[in-house]
């Protein structure tokens, strides 16, 4: 047998830092050989989507990017942000449809040529050289990170701003976040919008979505690689799937960015649908923005992947509306015990402590002001023990009359190792943290500010099947926005919440994300065998 190259095997622990999996065959064993955990090593490697933030001549949007700080590692690499590449307007042909001059002829309406030809030469390439210096701007990042530990902000009021599309590389790849923050202080889509950039996958779900007529809510769309991508959106409501002749096929162009309002997808409106995509082809980051007459706005983020047990972390004290809203994906109807972690225990809801879900149909239940004045979270057990995997998110209001706000609150893994959260503010940022089963320890660690200030780090103690709200110790001499990072320590797993509210104009508008762990580890497996001393 041929000795393997260790080129072979250095290809492999970087396949593994990359994807999060590798696999090792010897030449000639026939795959007998098997492969162990041995270590894990820091991913090389991160993509980041942000949806378009805003038509409104209003908005002001703020972009936070952030990796959290490490011992060791690369000295090189880079995390950038850039705008995706605007849908290419069709020139060839004119609006309606017709080549030539209006009265059908060509050259100019004398016949001559001269000094008109001169100057429509001269117009042409000053538009070329505008077109040329606006290309030039968009491909300058929008965000660019310089230093472990330190978030970089950017902001922008442009109406129309676009999508951006980003990678991080070597040492900034671990952990690299970043949050997408924008005010609307008026208008149909008011409130305050804010999404953690989203990686690009294959599969999302969305609970929580609505086609009715007081709701207009897009399914955001976008493709971060040099090829094509195809989706397919299907819509399901209260009695079922929703009929859908242009959900399919939906081609979202290499670098770009595609919204679609999902009313448009049916003739068939309903107050609370689940929305589901997938990719036949390529990848895509998708999330839902979702603007409620009267009510106002936020994004819907992409829940945690079918599970018999979810976890929604981070409802406020003060919420005066909750409704959950859930599905079974599978062929299977799902009954789930519906639990509040408040802050002294677990009790469920008067007359709401089951759901029945029936399969591929969308249930919705009002909570009302479940909380009562405490925080807490919402968990989802099955109760027959058959598990059948379900999706869930929150719809929270906060206020009443004309000084409501919304949120939305998916459900969500555990933070694991570490998991972030960026745009932090001196004022209205509050922690939620849940342990649904054994006391957990946690470090949560205030980064330094954007503009300046020195971390801080605080230990908290998390009791099992409570949720402990926290206001986090902010840096010392804070200047700008900070990151949050959770690790857990010990016990039993922790789901995190960040709440970030900014009152505007009499209204506490807020917004809330979830932490989940970051990935920014990842399991190279180690052969049984040592190949190095493997001789001919």
């Amino acid at each position: 047998m041929k000795s393997t190259p260790l080129s072979l095997i250095a290809g492999v622990v970087a396949l593994a830092a990359v994807t999060g999996f590798a696999a090792l065959t010897v030449p000639g064993d026939d795959g007998a050989t098997e492969a162990k955990a041995a270590a894990r090593l820091p991913v090389e490697r991160s993509s980041l989507l942000c949806p378009a933030p805003s038509t409104s001549d209003l908005a002001e949007t703020t972009y936070t990017s952030f990796t959290p700080a490490a011992k060791d590692g690369p000295k090189d690499g880079t995390a950038e942000l850039k705008a995706a590449e605007a849908l290419p307007a069709d020139e060839d042909e004119p609006a309606d449809g017709k080549t030539g001059d209006a009265d059908g002829k060509t050259g100019d309406a004398d016949g001559k040529t001269g000094d008109a030809d001169d100057k429509a030469d001269a117009d042409d390439k000053k538009k070329t050289d505008a077109d040329d210096k606006e290309k030039a701007a968009d491909t300058k990042p929008v965000v660019s990170l310089k230093d472990l530990g330190k978030p970089v902000t950017a902001e922008t009021s442009k109406s129309g701003a676009p999508a951006l599309v980003g990678t991080a590389t070597d040492r900034f790849a671990p952990g690299w976040t970043t949050q997408q923050t924008t005010t609307a202080a008026a208008g149909g889509a008011r409130g305050l919008l804010g999404v953690s950039c989203t990686a690009p996958d294959t599969d999302f779900w969305f609970p929580g979505a609505s086609t009715g007529a007081s709701r207009q809510d897009y399914v955001h769309l976008t493709n971060p690689d040099d090829t094509a991508a195809v989706a397919d959106i299907e819509l399901y409501g209260a009695e079922g799937p929703l009929k859908s002749d242009v959900g399919e096929g939906i081609t979202v162009p290499a670098r770009s960015s595609v919204p679609l309002l999902i009313s448009t997808l049916t003739g068939e409106a309903a107050e609370n649908v689940t929305v589901h995509v997938t990719t036949r082809s390529g990848r895509v980051g998708a999330v839902v923005s979702a603007a409620e007459d009267e009510v106002g706005s936020d994004w819907l983020a992409a829940s945690a992947d079918p599970a018999g047990t979810q976890i929604l972390p981070g409802i406020p004290a003060d919420a005066t509306s909750v409704r959950l809203v859930a599905f079974a994906p599978g062929e299977d109807d799902a009954d789930v015990k519906v639990q509040l972690l408040g802050k002294n225990g677990t009790f469920s809801p008067a007359g709401n402590d089951t759901l029945h879900i029936k399969s591929q149909m969308t249930a919705s239940v009002d909570l009302k002001n479940v909380t009562r004045g405490e925080p807490g979270s919402l968990r989802l057990t099955p109760t027959d023990g058959s598990r059948t995997p379900v999706v869930a998110a929150l719809r929270v209001v906060r206020g009443t009359g004309a000084k409501q706000e919304v949120a939305f609150i998916p459900a969500t893994g555990p933070v694991g190792e570490r998991a972030t959260v960026a745009d932090n503010r001196a004022k209205g940022s509050v922690l939620s943290l849940t342990a649904p089963g054994k006391t957990a320890k946690v470090k949560v660690t205030a980064s330094a500010g954007s503009e300046g200030g020195e971390a801080a780090v605080k230990t908290y103690t998390v009791k099992g099947g409570t949720t402990l709200e926290v206001t986090p110790e902010a840096p010392a001499g804070l200047k700008g926005g900070y990151a949050l990072t959770v690790e857990t320590e010990s016990g039993g797993p922790v789901h995190a919440a960040r709440t970030l509210t900014i009152p505007e104009g009499g209204i506490g508008m807020f917004t809330v994300q979830t932490l989940q762990d970051d990935g920014g580890t990842v399991e190279v497996p180690e052969a049984e065998q040592d190949l190095s001393v493997l001789d001919d």
